[in-house]
């Protein structure tokens, strides 16, 4: 049981720091033109709706990590 615990929190941890890499080298430097003034709003709406969206799929992929975890660990 601690092997899949400490297995579930490395994976957690890896996703974390691939999201905040995403976050700092994709999601930063990020920019519109072409709208004048909206420029900076339209730019923050998406980086905002790619930032829900990778946690969104991180919740769902430590999710499924955790019940093939204890389902692995019923079965045993």
């Amino acid at each position: 049981m601690k092997s899949a615990l400490f297995g579930f929190l490395f994976g957690m941890w890896i996703l974390i720091l691939v999201g905040g890499g995403i976050a700092v080298t994709i999601l930063g430097p990020f920019s519109i033109s072409g709208f004048d003034e909206f420029d900076r709003f339209i730019g923050s709406v998406i980086k905002a709706i790619v930032a829900i969206l990778l946690v969104v799929m991180w919740i769902l992929i430590l999710s499924k990590l955790k019940n093939w975890i204890f389902r692995k660990e019923i079965k045993s």
